[in-house]
């Protein structure tokens, strides 16, 4: 078994605990970003004011519904705790990406921004990303998977984490961060010889999606429909948009064909 002793609490400022999770969820955000001003220095067709602006228009709508879904997905709880609503202890994957995504599409319609180029440019980032708050996860113990006795299962022995200390569960975190890795070097391979314009990123959100609903059998959570989480119900919306459009749209090239600078 894996051991995972460390403090979820990476340090106290009065009264206030700043925990690993919120940490690596700050540099989840910066990663994004990074990857997309990168992505813009290395001839990306887009400009780094359109950035920027993304930016100040996706983090906060991303956040918002990351923290909506997952009030809805633990209503018992925030149902009788109302005031423990507005916060930011819990936040969920799929509503950062869905929530920034949609903020970011909203911003395009009022702009001269390719939403569809855009969001290509960004997907290898947003799953490096996710990878990155993964770690959070690992280090809160949050996420977890269920009792197993496999010889890689983790065992969180610190008061302050998440998991029930002293039991063996699936690493679902990492089996996330490995997944995410794998799709980041796929995207990668695949960048720049799809069309139309979107279809990058739709392949993003359907490894993910396949890979969340999938694994979230081996994860704790509370069923939301039919005996499946909240996750598991998204992945199936995302993957019954995504994957028609993908097979009955998308065509391989061999370059991309040049654009104006967005």
């Amino acid at each position: 078994m894996i051991t995972i002793s460390i403090d979820p609490v990476a340090f106290a400022i009065g009264s206030i605990e700043v925990r690993w999770y919120g940490i690596m969820v700050a540099l989840a955000i910066l990663t994004v970003v990074l990857w997309t001003a990168w992505q813009v220095k290395r001839g990306a067709n887009v400009s780094y004011d359109t950035v920027f602006t993304a930016a100040l228009v996706g983090i906060p709508s991303g956040l918002v519904l990351s923290r909506l879904l997952h009030v809805i997905d633990n209503w018992e709880y925030y149902g009788q705790h109302l005031t423990d609503i507005i916060g930011g202890g819990g936040l969920t994957a799929y509503g950062a990406v869905l929530g920034a995504t949609i903020g970011v599409w909203v911003y395009s319609r009022f702009s001269k921004i390719n939403f569809g180029y855009f969001a290509d440019v960004v997907a290898p980032g947003i799953i490096l990303s996710q990878a990155v708050g993964r770690v959070g996860c690992t280090l809160n113990g949050c996420c977890y998977g269920l009792e197993t006795s496999l010889p890689w299962a983790i065992v969180y022995t610190h008061p302050n984490s998440f998991c029930p200390v002293g039991v063996s569960v699936h690493p679902t975190q990492v089996y996330e961060i490995l997944w995410n890795l794998l799709v980041f070097g796929l995207l990668l391979r695949l960048k720049g010889h799809l069309k139309p314009d979107g279809s990058l990123f739709l392949i993003y959100l359907s490894l993910y999606s396949v890979y969340r609903l999938g694994t979230d059998f081996l994860r704790e959570g509370t069923p939301f429909l039919f005996g499946l989480h909240q996750a598991q119900v998204i992945a199936i919306i995302v993957l019954a948009i995504a994957v028609p459009f993908l097979a009955l749209r998308t065509r391989w090239i061999r370059k991309d064909q040049p654009k104006e600078i967005l």
